[in-house]
């Protein structure tokens, strides 16, 4: 009867620290979301800028409206799975378009088609 008492007690200290673990976590992804918010108010003329700049580099590369969209959704991360998801499409088509951008632009992959566009914005550190 002890032993039950004890596992009783030490499963409600161990729910209490996840519970407390799960709000730490609830605050720093608030936080997170708020400097994140403030980032994009104070930056908004330059990502509509580079939003501009990356669909003129897509115009030149003659990408097809789908194919403009399948390498915006990339460049913010998606993968293949969560692409076919949203523009309600198969995987295969997304996977066929992506070739399709890498073929067009003389790109390798997904990290050259980030590169291409983010390597330029990025500064050399100052020793």
């Amino acid at each position: 009867m002890l032993s039950l008492a004890g596992i009783g007690y030490f499963g409600r200290l161990y729910y209490q620290f996840a519970q407390s673990r799960i709000n730490l976590l609830k605050q720093d992804l608030a936080l997170a979301n708020q400097q994140a918010q403030q980032w994009r108010n104070s930056n908004r003329e330059l990502i509509a800028g580079l939003a501009a700049q990356i669909q003129k580099q897509f115009d030149s590369w003659q990408l097809t409206p789908a194919e403009a969209e399948v390498g915006m959704l990339m460049l913010k991360g998606l993968s293949h799975a969560d692409i076919a998801h949203v523009r309600n499409a198969s995987e295969r088509t997304i996977r066929d378009q992506a070739r399709a951008i890498y073929r067009k632009s003389g790109l390798a992959g997904r990290t050259e088609l980030s590169a291409f566009f983010l390597e330029d914005l990025l500064l050399p550190q100052q020793e």
